[in-house]
């Protein structure tokens, strides 16, 4: 006979019943039961899924570093391997944040990709790229956005990481993680009208303290925000639906990940301008203008005083102005007017100052409307269907002017035709292009052509410019570093502050980073008004860090401001640029031509595992051989200086003295005649 199979249903009656012979203490000892074992499952959920759910899930990974997604506040991180040693976080703005990427990935049958898409706002796809360098591994970032508003942002955390490269700005900072700038276009500027844009120098490059390089495609339209000590932020113009893509690399340190990404070997061909130049000492004209005449005596009257204080060698500045009266002028292109116009400032060079702008009242515009060529040679509105071109007003020093036509071959042809007769005419040895800088469609809101998007205009005349020969200044530089070209920094201003002389070395720092390595800095002690215009002792401690750079330039004249022993030291100066400056860059040059290594490097250069060197501001490398420490406080006398390389030997040029290498030297003395410089030893 089969067993009966109870129903697992417990009678309610026995239940019941059970309860009620139940004594008191025993209805206590389940009741806690029951409140522990609620407890025990509470903590044990709660234990599994910070076991189960880490709040970092990797989502691409490779030999030396991977990618990985943070749930918490939906950022991408990249790690480098095997140590998991963090690189870079990036705080992702253009999607939901409290959505992470589940597991499934669309490009699963492909190890080399990760891809997901956030339904209706953007698709995200990060690839292993092929390494540019042995000891780099890099990934391409790509967004692309799925509705035309959702604006693509990504944001690079400051967080234990020093950053290098991008833009210059008017208060140049080193590393940038100081400086602070609204989202606005990334394209070159003129600081001296828009103290709030980008300067004259940047590249899509960034460079981290942990080996991680940021290098941002050309063709990407590009705003940059930089908030200070938190992030910088990369995003794309809203309502434009284009996608942001962008290569993070890694490497060991930030001195090797500049190595291989910085100026890699295999890019263009690099040139040095004339490094005559680099021995010449640069003094601009201030004189009168009125007229020709003027500009003559003038020119002849500063030329007999720096004969008279024996600083008779160098190049004479003529800028736009007088270079424009000058040129009004008919100079008879016989043998003695040729004659002339070089005598003026021998024994004395001349550099002449142009700029592809044109008044809308000057003889050379109203000449190009009468033959009919306005419409080409200047920049134009795209016209309506049907009409014509209208010139693209602009505003340059004050004046309604049409700026040149770059994309038109007949353009550059008339141009640079006009500039070598002008240079042959007035006898000049060097001409400098001011203005190169801007896009002038972006300033008045006007769709570009493709040619010109960006920098495009700053890279096309660039590369035009540098036909006209190796003693050609420009005002900017965009993609251009490997031309032979100077290109003359921005004008700083006359006080002490990051504006003026301490934004100096960061500058320095700067453009020779991104490859621009023969500069002109600024003129000695500062050509914008400051707090501290004609200060002596600010005149002194500029000149000592120009001592040590590319080309030494003066607006006033030291006669002009300072006594006879500033006049004396002047000398010196220019004396030690010659003997013991210009020998090392033309050293160092030959490695950047064959290796793109900076001439001016960091602390870091040396140091790049020691977080002091990171953040050194006022100390810069000659190479690997020479470290330059000037003073840069108002009365002050002494600092610390970091003398990089740990291992390394520094003699004391001025005491005599050997250091240590990775050391600090506390209180360094230094009178307002001396400069700190060190000579590696081994």
């Amino acid at each position: 006979m089969p067993l009966s199979r109870h129903t697992g249903q417990i009678p309610e009656s026995n239940w019941t019943l059970g309860l009620r012979e139940m004594t008191e203490p025993w209805k206590g000892a389940v009741g806690c039961l029951g409140v522990a074992v609620f407890f025990a499952m509470t903590i044990g959920i709660i234990s599994w899924q910070a076991l189960e759910q880490s709040p970092e899930e990797w989502v691409l990974r490779g030999r030396a570093g991977g990618m990985l997604w943070e749930r918490r506040r939906g950022a991408l991180v990249l790690r480098a391997l095997p140590a998991g040693r963090p690189v870079v976080a990036i705080a992702v703005g253009s999607v939901p944040a409290a959505e992470p990427p589940p597991p499934r990935d669309h490009c699963w049958h492909d190890g080399g990709q990760f891809c997901y898409s956030w339904e209706e706002d953007a698709e995200l796809r990060l690839s292993l790229e092929p390494p540019t360098a042995p000891g780099t591994e890099c990934y391409g970032v790509r967004w692309t956005p799925l509705r035309p508003d959702v604006t693509l942002k990504d944001c690079f955390s400051m967080a234990n990481v020093s950053w290098y490269g991008g833009p210059s700005t008017r208060a140049q900072r080193w590393p940038l993680n100081g400086a602070e700038s609204p989202a606005q276009p990334f394209v070159s500027g003129d600081l001296s009208t828009n103290p709030n844009g980008f300067g004259p120098v940047l590249d899509r490059y960034f460079l981290g303290s942990t080996g991680v390089t940021v290098t941002v495609a050309p063709d990407v339209p590009l705003l940059l925000s930089l908030e200070s000590h938190r992030h910088f932020c990369l995003e794309t113009p809203a309502g434009r639906a284009e996608p942001l893509r962008y290569l993070l690399c890694v490497s060991a340190n930030v001195a090797a990940a500049h190595r291989h990404m910085g100026n890699p070997p295999a890019g263009p061909a690099r040139t040095r301008p004339d490094t005559a130049l680099l021995g010449s000492p640069v003094w601009r004209y201030h004189g009168p203008e009125g007229s020709a005449a003027k500009i003559r005596r003038g020119l002849r009257s500063l030329v007999r005083r720096l004969k008279r204080h024996r600083l008779q060698e160098g190049v004479v500045a003529l800028g736009e102005r007088g270079t424009a009266i000058l040129a009004a002028v008919d100079h008879v292109p016989s043998e003695r007017g040729k004659r002339q116009d070089l005598a003026l400032v021998e024994p004395l060079q001349l550099s002449i100052t142009l700029s592809p702008y044109a008044s809308i009242t000057s003889p050379l515009f109203l000449q190009s409307l009468h033959h009919g060529e306005a419409a080409g040679y200047w920049l134009s509105r795209q016209p309506r269907p049907g009409g014509s071109s209208i010139p693209l007003l602009t505003t340059w020093k004050g004046q309604l002017c049409a700026r040149l036509n770059v994309t038109s071959e007949a353009a550059l042809t008339w141009y640079l035709a006009r500039a070598r007769h002008l240079r042959q005419a007035l006898g000049a040895t060097y001409v400098f292009f001011e203005g190169v800088e801007g896009n002038s469609f972006l300033e008045q809101d006007v769709p570009p052509p493709a040619e010109l998007a960006g920098d495009g205009y700053t890279r096309v005349l660039a590369a035009a410019l540098a036909t006209l020969g190796n003693g050609t200044i420009i005002s900017a530089g965009a993609r251009s570093s490997h031309l032979p070209l100077f290109v003359r920094m921005s004008p700083l201003r006359s006080d002490w502050s990051h504006a003026g002389l301490k934004g100096l070395i960061p500058s320095v720092l700067h453009y020779s980073l991104l490859g621009y390595n023969f500069f002109i800095p600024d003129a000695v002690g500062g050509s914008l008004a400051g707090d501290s215009t004609g200060d002596p002792e600010l005149f002194v401690r500029w000149l000592q860090i120009v001592t040590f750079l590319p080309v030494m330039a003066f607006g006033s004249p030291p006669w002009l401001c300072c006594d006879s022993w500033v006049l004396n030291l002047t000398r010196q100066c220019i004396q030690r640029h010659q003997d013991f400056v210009v020998p090392l860059l033309l050293k160092y040059s030959e490695e950047w031509q064959s290796l793109g290594l900076p001439i001016f490097r960091p602390a870091w250069w040396l140091s790049p595992t020691d977080p002091t060197a990171l953040t050194v501001e006022d100390e810069f490398l000659i190479g690997d051989e020479v470290l330059v420490a000037p003073i840069t406080e108002k009365g002050q006398t002494w600092r610390d200086i970091f003398l990089p390389g740990e291992g390394h030997l520094w003699l004391d040029t001025n005491s005599a003295q050997v250091f240590d290498g990775g050391t600090i030297l506390r209180n360094y003395s230094a009178s307002l005649a001396e400069v700190p410089v060190f000579v590696k030893t081994s």
